[in-house]
């Protein structure tokens, strides 16, 4: 057979046309039907989030009628919201931590909001910070001792979830006497009452929201509000948890100790547990002994039974 070199030349034009759509992914389809969507259409929406219409932190109107207010706000929701796997973990770690931290806030007459405070902070972990700030609520080595905290090579309370809870909540009511206000309490544990003090002589203002501060201190209350309202609604920023995916409270007793512990392998062993799991729920003990202070008695918590075992839920039975 033969074939003029036009037909040729429209032959190798059409090839040509069939190939390229194959290589980019073009597929044949009548005329009407609608375009399949790809998985980065459906599985993965980058949006901006609608601010609510009012937020109240700790009691306190934060004023989004104005522009710096609700920028400033905003910009914390879409980091948080697209800090994926970090922001994920603060939700999960809130379920196990919030009962014992809402306990103690309530004792201590300080308004529930300040939980969020330490997702800003750490996260809802004992972080160690590159100026040596330690644990849940970032205490420095200095400003725990001064409040009575033991902070050593063997013990360190920093790491003491609930005594660093206490030590937060000292703080947060005693700025708010010298402030009175919960906004302006919460920062100065960020900023410190000094520079604080320093910042509203010099502007004249004493409203957080009309100061200018350090980026840190200024960041600080909208980014433990957006913790609040992605923990509180995390599906509506993206957040697709079920109850399942939220770690449980950690079940344990205390046993008191006010003599020496020289090896806490076996100290464990006499509690039926092991080192990891007894140092996991006191991270405070910073040696694998104990020299005790005198005449002070220390609280270990030991884990109770089945604390590790995961239970199923009713689904997966």
């Amino acid at each position: 057979m033969s074939f003029n070199k036009r037909a040729i030349v429209s032959i190798s034009a059409m090839t040509a046309v069939i190939a390229m759509m194959l290589i980019f992914g073009f597929g044949f389809r009548e005329i009407g039907e609608e375009p399949e969507k790809s998985c980065s259409d459906t599985l993965y929406n980058i949006q901006s989030f609608k601010l609510p219409e009012e937020v109240i932190f700790a009691g306190e109107r934060m004023p989004l009628e104005n522009f710096d207010t609700r920028e400033s706000l905003e910009r914390e929701i879409l980091i948080s919201a697209y800090r994926h796997s970090s922001t994920i973990l603060i939700i999960k770690r809130a379920h196990r931590y919030f009962p014992m931290i809402e306990k103690i806030l309530k004792e201590n007459n300080i308004p529930e909001d300040f939980k969020y405070l330490a997702a800003a902070e750490s996260d809802y972990s004992n972080m160690v910070s590159p100026v040596g700030a330690t644990g849940f609520w970032q205490i420095m080595p200095e400003t725990g001792r001064e409040q009575g905290m033991e902070i050593n090579t063997v013990v360190d309370e920093r790491y003491h979830i609930e005594k660093s809870t206490k030590f937060a909540c000292d703080f947060f009511r005693k700025s708010f006497e010298k402030y009175g206000s919960w906004t302006l309490a919460a920062a100065s544990y960020n900023g410190g009452r000094g520079r604080m003090d320093e910042q509203i002589g010099i502007q004249k203002q004493n409203n957080y929201y009309d100061l200018l501060l350090a980026e840190e201190t200024a960041r600080f209350i909208f980014r433990a509000v957006a913790y609040k309202l992605i923990i509180s609604d995390p599906s509506a920023y993206g957040f697709d948890l079920g109850k399942d995916d939220l770690y449980p409270e950690l079940k344990y007793y205390e046993v008191k100790v006010d003599t020496a512990v020289s090896d806490f392998s076996d100290f464990a062993s006499h509690f039926g547990t092991n080192y990891k799991l007894l140092k996991s729920l006191n991270p405070w003990l910073r040696k694998p002994y104990l020299t005790p202070k005198a005449n002070k008695t220390y609280l270990i918590k030991i884990p109770a039974e089945g604390m590790r075992t995961i239970e199923k839920s009713e689904t997966e039975n």
